[in-house]
């Protein structure tokens, strides 16, 4: 993770009048430096032992925060927990069937379809999120090495 990325987070927060905490900035920089897309628990037990007093609700509260300010997207599949990304430009994910990674992929933005949904349904569309499925690569030499 760059250091920059950091620092501007850091200047949004304080933009948004919002107290840089250690837990809330120990929060922020896991997820710039996390390479998959971590739930909350996730970045709690990752994060418990540099912080043992810091409770999960803790770290809910954090992301609400960071969501709220947009430097933080949820997303939320199915069932599941969420997971939290904190690459917020126009990207679309791949997801494993067998393991539930998620993939950053980049694809040019569908703004067609939206414009043609507005069109043929007359709603105001506010945004759209593309989820492709299939089977990760670890999962895949996993079925394989069981056959």
């Amino acid at each position: 993770m760059s250091e920059k990325r950091l620092q501007a987070a850091i200047s949004t927060l304080k933009e948004s009048g919002v107290r840089i905490t250690p837990q809330r900035h120990a929060v922020l920089e896991y997820l710039l430096n996390a390479m998959v897309h971590p739930t909350a628990d996730d970045i709690y037990k990752a994060l418990e032992g540099k912080f043992p007093n810091m409770s999960v609700a803790t770290v809910y509260n954090n992301l609400r925060v960071l969501r709220e300010i947009g430097l933080v997207r949820e997303l939320t599949y199915g069932d599941s927990s969420s997971r939290f990304d904190c690459n917020t430009s126009d990207h679309y994910h791949i997801i494993c069937d067998s393991c539930g990674k998620i993939v950053d992929f980049h694809y040019p933005p569908l703004d067609e379809v939206e414009s043609l949904a507005e069109q043929v349904t007359g709603f105001e569309v506010s945004h759209h999120r593309m989820e492709v499925y299939g089977k990760c690569e670890d999962c895949q030499k996993t079925a394989t090495q069981k056959h």
